[in-house]
């Protein structure tokens, strides 16, 4: 659902994919990655490649909680964003 997972999905979840329809979305979106993340920042990055008006934020030293471990970044990264929504 956000990416490959080690978890793997079943059942009626087992091929759901919607990673096509992202390209229908037009509302301005962050999308972020971290390094340490479980959820693959390369996909994540491709993610926000898919949406109209996607970005990516990177954050080399965050994990799934990036807004503890990398909080500098993340919250340069967000005011940056935010500041450049309409």
């Amino acid at each position: 659902m956000q990416g490959p997972s080690e978890r793997g999905a079943s059942g009626r979840l087992a091929d759901w994919d919607r990673f096509a329809d992202l390209r229908r979305f037009a509302v301005p979106t962050l999308v972020i990655g971290a390094r340490y993340d479980t959820m693959d920042p390369a996909y994540r990055e491709a993610t926000s490649r898919q949406l109209q008006s996607g970005k990516y934020l990177y954050l080399p030293e965050g994990s799934h909680l990036a807004m503890y471990d990398d909080q500098q970044r993340y919250f340069d990264g967000l005011a940056t964003f935010l500041k450049g929504v309409e």
